[in-house]
């Protein structure tokens, strides 16, 4: 009986709505991302550069009509909330414009609406049963977790790609290294033969 109760219980939990996306930038581009939403609605963003040159990107938002509400230059990771004064279409854009040669990964998290209980019976004035209770910890205790792991992967993937880039430069700097001292000795090798070669044409002449 707990485990059907519970069953319900999360099966009728509505979460915030949002989008969650990894795309590439290429430098000198600016990419948008387009959203329509009611008058008095919260929004949440979230986003962060996972790869690419200084790890930073510009941010701008704006509402439907063109008000800029979040402008940053060059950042790696910001956060901005917002709660809507008007209906329309908002728009969030990145720009890698500044950029000559190194495109990004970019991480945007876009989250709007305000979550709802998980039971319709479940309001402010309502008195939680045990099991209710229960669920409800449980349930933020599971949003916590899903934030720690989303906040994990980033990290595991910007992390992994600077290891490749690092092991990319130490396998040049090997190369380098490795055909630096064939060179060296390969000139060695000319030169002390050119020192026996000056001796022996000495002596024939000397002869």
């Amino acid at each position: 009986m707990l485990y059907l109760s519970l069953s319900c219980f999360l099966l009728n939990a509505l979460v915030v709505l949002g989008t969650e996306l990894t795309f590439e930038l290429a430098d000198k581009e600016k990419q948008c991302f387009f959203e329509e939403l009611e008058k008095n609605v919260k929004f949440d963003i979230d986003f962060q550069v996972i790869a690419g040159g200084n790890y930073d990107v510009d941010c701008f938002v704006t509402d439907p009509q063109n008000n800029v509400l979040y402008n940053e230059r060059k950042k790696q990771y910001d956060s901005f909330s917002h709660t809507t004064v008007m209906k329309g279409v908002y728009k969030v854009c990145f720009s890698n414009e500044f950029s000559t040669f190194t495109h990004k990964t970019v991480y945007l998290d876009f989250r709007h609406g305000e979550e709802k209980p998980l039971l319709e019976s479940m309001g402010a004035s309502t008195a939680l049963t045990q099991l209710e209770s229960s669920c409800v910890a449980i349930h933020e205790v599971l949003k916590v977790v899903a934030e720690s792991q989303t906040w994990y992967r980033l990290r595991e993937a910007q992390d992994r790609t600077k290891a490749e880039h690092l092991l990319e430069r130490v396998t040049l700097w090997s190369m380098g290294e490795t055909a630096l001292l064939f060179t060296i000795g390969i000139g060695q090798v000319v030169l002390l033969k050119s020192f026996f070669s000056d001796k022996k044409g000495s002596v024939v002449a000397t002869t």
